[in-house]
């Protein structure tokens, strides 16, 4: 097929690979240049002629600054998949401006860091019109552990939020744990050991137990973007009128991540915030 990739990231670089790799037509973009198989000089460049245009950026700004730029561009026979993490606000609001061009507007944020997106074990998370994912199908499968229809546009963005909020939940549990033990005397190994046979064993600290315990902070999934996510919970949450004590705490330490300049680290890297021995 004819892509256009727009967006190249952490993840969108890995996505955008294998749809090459897959022998598709891919044209790439990136607000800064990157030395990048097919790379466009615009993206209404990369959006010519395509078929399907994916966007993966940081945050609703630069999904409207990209939307609006390519919007002469978009055709009834397109379908626009935006996977940048945003709230169903933002969703519901681009995706009716798509959908005026004619084109069609698949929701599909997505579960998975860098080394799932190398892998193919990304999971979306869906919202939208049941035929569009079929439509989507033959880009999707290949690069995807899992394809999850959560429903009605907006759904899944709301979905994706409340995901991002529980590992950033889990990972501050884990780094004060470790905390404790290190300040204790405890060893990494020992700790480490006990929380394999632990019921509080988790994805996330399979995942970056290697980075806590090398003291590795370079990015799966950067502080910044989970920042970002967390200020699209409490705006969300203000709306559904929910309680936000437990986010509000989180995005306070992540404001102070970001204010020690570890934007583009890891976002377990907030560890140094209650590590003595950092």
């Amino acid at each position: 097929m004819k892509i256009a990739f727009l967006g190249l990231g952490i993840i969108g670089s890995a996505w955008a690979k294998n749809l090459i790799a897959d022998g598709h037509d891919v044209r790439c973009w990136n607000r800064t240049r990157k030395d990048f198989p097919n790379f466009c000089d615009s993206p209404q460049e990369a959006v010519r002629e395509a078929e399907v245009v994916f966007i993966v950026v940081a945050d609703p700004p630069a999904v409207q600054s990209v939307l609006d730029q390519i919007q002469p561009e978009l055709r009834s026979d397109m379908l626009v998949i935006q996977s940048s993490t945003i709230s169903a606000q933002w969703t519901r609001r681009f995706a009716a401006q798509v959908q005026g061009t004619g084109a069609d507007y698949l929701e599909a944020p997505f579960t998975g860091s860098k080394p799932a997106a190398e892998k193919r074990q990304t999971v979306f998370y869906l919202g939208g019109d049941a035929g569009l994912i079929e439509k989507a199908r033959p880009v999707l499968e290949p690069i995807s552990a899992a394809l999850l229809h959560i429903g009605p546009l907006g759904t899944a963005s709301t979905l994706k939020l409340a995901m991002n909020m529980n590992i950033a939940g889990v990972a501050q549990s884990l780094c004060e744990s470790l905390a404790f033990c290190r300040a204790a005397g405890i060893s990494d190994e020992v700790f480490f050991g006990a929380l394999a046979r632990n019921a509080s064993r988790s994805g996330v600290s399979d995942l970056k137990e290697p980075k806590l315990r090398q003291r590795d902070y370079s990015p799966q999934f950067s502080l910044k973007h989970m920042d970002k996510d967390l200020r699209l919970a409490l705006e969300t949450a203000a709306e559904l009128s929910i309680s936000t004590e437990q986010i509000r705490h989180l995005k306070a330490l992540y404001d102070r991540g970001m204010e020690a300049g570890w934007a583009d680290e890891d976002f377990i890297g907030l560890m140094r915030l209650v590590d003595a021995n950092r």
